[in-house]
């Protein structure tokens, strides 16, 4: 009986030679030969991977980012879109609030659910547009500079807020407005049938069209840090920028006066905001080099 407790209380012989027992955890003295030849690998295999970092992308290389940017993309507006569909009767009374005592109709079989779907793929890209400029961001990341690197998260967040914005307003502001100056000319006798589809054609234009033109400021503030425009002959030729302003207006908005100086008021006020903070940051930056 003793003897077999004092088999089983008997330690495990240790695995590996006597010599080596309790001394595996230690490393060599940092003068070593040994260690100093660990230390050389270590660098040069940093080096290696930094250098293979900021090595310059090839053409396919940008074209397989480019694919996976697009597919991205697609997937996650599709996404929204499924998602928006089970609430896009909802989305609808919505969009027809504007015109809720007109009233809207439609007058083929398939109009309604094609407005539906339409409308769903709207809310869905609507909904999904940060992702989208986050990939675009980090498409174009690998192309700047250091400095130029550290605007782009500031940059990303302006164009999300100017972009929902613009259409904000388009919906709030100046679809009601134009709505009711050109409902203004109907007659005793010419009294609107207004359709679902041209009316979301119509909304969706003119949101649409906000939105990328509340953009300006940031595509302005972006040519000048890259030094292709310079800021202060922007301020400069202001008679210029208003013409094409208000052409830019009439080719992206409905054929009313309303809607075109409703576009070119906020623009042209961004756009006199937009030189004036471009000169601001490049005076700073000249500063700093």
């Amino acid at each position: 009986m003793t003897d077999h407790l004092d088999n089983d209380s008997q330690p495990e012989e240790p695995v590996g030679p006597r010599d080596q027992q309790g001394f595996d955890h230690l490393e060599p003295h940092p003068d070593h030969p040994e260690a100093l030849r660990r230390k050389a690998e270590a660098e040069a295999r940093a080096a290696a991977d930094l250098a293979a970092a900021d090595a310059p992308m090839g053409i396919l290389d940008h074209l397989a980012d480019l694919r996976r940017v697009l597919i991205d993309s697609s997937i996650a507006a599709l996404l929204g879109a499924v998602l928006a569909w089970f609430v896009s009767a909802q989305l609808l009374e919505l969009l027809i609030a504007p015109i809720i005592e007109e009233g809207v109709y439609f007058t083929a079989p398939n109009e309604a659910f094609l407005t539906r779907l339409k409308l769903s793929g709207a809310v869905g890209l609507f909904v999904v547009a940060p992702f989208i400029f986050f990939k675009i961001y980090m498409f174009i990341l690998p192309g700047l500079h250091r400095k130029e690197k550290k605007v782009v998260t500031p940059l990303l967040l302006a164009t999300t807020a100017l972009f929902y914005t613009g259409v904000a307003f388009a919906y709030l502001v100046v679809i009601p407005q134009v709505i009711t100056f050109l409902l203004s000319f109907g007659t005793s006798v010419m009294e609107p049938l207004i359709g679902v589809g041209p009316y979301f054609n119509f909304v969706s234009r003119l949101c649409l069209a906000f939105g990328l033109v509340f953009q300006l400021p940031i595509l302005v503030l972006f040519l000048s840090l890259l030094g292709i425009v310079n800021p202060r002959i922007l301020l400069k030729t202001w008679r210029i920028a208003i013409i094409i302003i208000f052409s830019l207006s009439a080719m992206l908005t409905p054929p009313d006066i309303v809607s075109q100086v409703m576009m070119a008021g906020p623009v042209l006020v961004l756009y006199i905001v937009s030189v004036l903070v471009a000169i601001a940051v490049t005076r700073n930056r000249r500063k700093q080099d």
